[in-house]
């Protein structure tokens, strides 16, 4: 296993590499994604998704203000894949944000595809395919914009004290493998596959030098696929600055809790001597698992290094640890946006895990499990005139809403499933404007007003919607394009919990086009680039042959089932019948009812006798031992 001072190390000289780009005006990315062979966990080793020929892959560098430019090769040989800039409003470019069949046809292997696009925000972000539920494979790294004017920098920490700090968990299986049997009707609770490990910066065993008396800027993102992770440094604070790309006020934590998706910047300050090292720790949030393998460490340690002569200590467990774990929903943005009021548009979405007719087990928004259509939404939104604003061309499996310019959105969803679930929305920072303790029930059946809500609610792209209770979000919808809303644990992402978001659909007809090496990729698959959810040109409202999810179970029995379930009451009686009477037979083992028995015979035989009856041949009464009772045969 590579040496875990090795992952730091290219990081920080990526990010002091690129730190004279404020003047760039393009940054260059030529990525041959391709399949490795890697061990991070020192434990098994497995194909991984590397870049270049290496992984853990590298991360994306910028300034605010940069046109990031990356062109991606599929050398994969067996799997299609796509990049999707997570956190990225992709403004004037929705085209770049990399879902496969939403905003781009897959890329297939021996394609070659551009993403080219422009930075309007700072922050701590990632990158990863948004193909197949692909990016557990290791197709994911961290994309980092820098910030010449942030209100923090120079004043709170210095630029290369940076650390870019990755979480994730670690399949031993490659998700190709494990998806079959997830959705299948061998898993009908729909139960999670359970992380093999957790990692930092795809390693274990990490140790970070650092200097005495030294205030650094740690940038982290939950790469992982199911688990959040409980993060906390033995004998150190945090304090936040800013939580997925949106910079707030400043707050201190003992613990912070990422969930997959997520991300946290924050500064930590060094002691003034060098008498110990010290752990950090990321603790997977087991009460997502619905299982718990007995040999699962669901924790990964690193180290605060101050002297490399002196030990590194055991961590404390997430149990022993007194620190309260820090609740973002608390956090005041730094630029003090007020709540937007009176929404425009409501939307409500119920979270529903449940079985389809072959058995397996599907997530839902409402009745409706997503099913990618036949031709990329943002293709149809293109191509459908003025029915673009018409929900239905998207089809029937996209749940999708078609949003005007400039609305006020707010999104209510209920959570009617015991887990935890973190939404992200795509090309949107969102107020959270409240959040439900757990098993609260339904913002309908609660007592929720606009009284409740913050005057200066936190913002952030993806938001933690507790067990059995409810989260309301609200966005402007000021950013035509195709943007998808959905939880991000990836498994659920692969059984269906997803809705789409059509925002300005004519504004878009009129503002982007799109580049041909993407109409290339989907011709070399033979997509169609136009059209509904069909792929119908003709006529925009029907959707016959479209991408269907498996039919729902029946409401209640068909004719076939209500004879089937006759049937099987009738053979239930006639068991039970036969049952009672085989149990209260005599026993023919039974020596007092065999002697009363031969007894009745012969005084049988003496009456005949008596009688003068002849000819006739005496009763012979055959007794067979079987088990549980007597059987007479004659």
């Amino acid at each position: 296993m590579p040496s875990p001072l090795g992952r730091v190390v290219p990081l920080i000289a990526w990010t002091a590499a690129l730190l004279g780009l404020a003047s760039a005006k393009t940054v260059t990315y030529d990525f041959k994604i391709g399949w490795v062979t890697a061990n991070p966990d020192g434990a098994f080793d497995r194909p991984t998704i590397g870049i270049n020929g290496e992984w853990p892959i590298p991360p994306i560098v910028a300034d605010i203000g940069d046109n990031i430019v990356v062109h991606a090769t599929n050398d994969l040989g067996n799997q299609s894949t796509s990049l999707h800039f997570h956190g990225l409003f992709m403004n004037g470019t929705t085209q770049m944000d990399g879902p496969a069949q939403v905003s781009q046809c897959p890329i297939i292997p021996g394609s070659s595809f551009t993403y080219n696009f422009t930075i309007t925000q700072p922050g701590t972000y990632w990158y990863h395919s948004h193909t197949n539920a692909q990016y557990p494979d290791g197709l994911r790294g961290p994309l980092i914009i820098h910030d010449p004017k942030s209100p923090f920098l120079n004043e709170s920490y210095q630029q290369e004290n940076e650390i870019i700090l990755t979480v994730s968990d670690w399949y031993h299986d490659q998700m190709q493998d494990m998806l079959p049997g997830f959705i299948s009707k061998g898993n009908p609770t729909g139960a999670e596959p359970v992380p093999q490990a957790a990692l930092f910066n795809d390693t274990q065993n990490l140790k970070i030098p650092v200097k005495p008396g030294t205030t650094y800027h740690f940038r982290m993102v939950n790469m992982g696929a199911f688990a959040g992770q409980y993060i906390w440094f033995e004998g150190h604070n945090m304090t936040i600055l800013e939580v997925d790309g949106v910079y707030h006020q400043p707050a201190e934590a003992e613990m912070i809790y990422l969930s997959a998706a997520q991300r946290c910047s924050f500064l930590l300050t060094t002691k003034n001597d060098t008498s110990a090292n010290y752990a950090f720790v990321a603790s997977m949030d087991t009460s997502l698992f619905d299982s718990m393998p007995p040999d699962l460490n669901w924790n990964v340690t690193g180290w605060l290094v101050y002297d490399d002569t002196k030990e590194t200590p055991e961590p404390a467990t997430v149990d022993d640890l007194d620190g309260v774990v820090f609740d973002d929903f608390t956090l005041v943005p730094y630029d003090n946006q007020t709540l937007f009021v009176k929404p425009d548009r409501e939307v409500e979405l119920n979270v529903i895990m449940d079985n389809l007719a072959d058995g397996a087990n599907y997530a839902f928004f409402d009745n409706i499990t997503y099913k990618a259509p036949a031709v990329p939404s943002l293709y149809t939104a293109l191509s459908a005139g003025d029915m673009a604003t018409n929900p239905t061309v998207y089809g029937s499996y996209t749940h999708a809403f078609v949003l005007e310019r400039g609305e006020i959105v707010q999104i209510v969803v209920n959570n009617l499933d015991s887990g935890r679930h973190p939404f992200h929305l795509h090309g949107h920072h969102f107020q959270a404007v409240y959040r439900s303790e757990d098993e609260a029930g339904t913002f309908e059946d609660s007592n929720v007003t606009e009284a409740d809500f913050p005057a200066t609610p936190m913002r952030r792209d993806t938001f933690v919607l507790y067990p059995d209770g409810f989260i309301v979000i609200r966005f402007r919808a000021d950013n035509p394009g195709v943007w998808l809303f959905h939880c991000h644990i990836e498994w659920h992402v692969a059984s269906g919990l997803i809705a789409t978001f059509v925002e300005a659909p004519l504004d878009l007809q009129k503002s982007i086009s799109i580049p041909q090496d993407h109409y290339d990729v989907c011709a070399a698959q033979n997509i169609p680039i136009a059209g509904n959810a069909a792929g119908n040109t003709v006529n925009f409202l029907d959707l016959t042959g479209e991408p269907k999810s498996p039919d729902t179970l029946p409401d209640g029995f068909t004719t076939r089932g209500e004879v089937a379930l006759a049937f099987s009451c009738l053979s239930g009686i006639l068991g039970v019948i036969v049952v009672a009477w085989y149990g209260l037979a005599p026993d023919a083992t039974d020596a007092s009812w065999v002697e009363k028995r031969t007894g009745e015979t012969q005084a049988a035989e003496s009456v005949e006798r008596s009688s003068g009856a002849t000819g006739a041949e005496p009763e012979v009464i055959e007794i067979t031992a079987v088990s549980g009772g007597g059987q007479g045969k004659a």
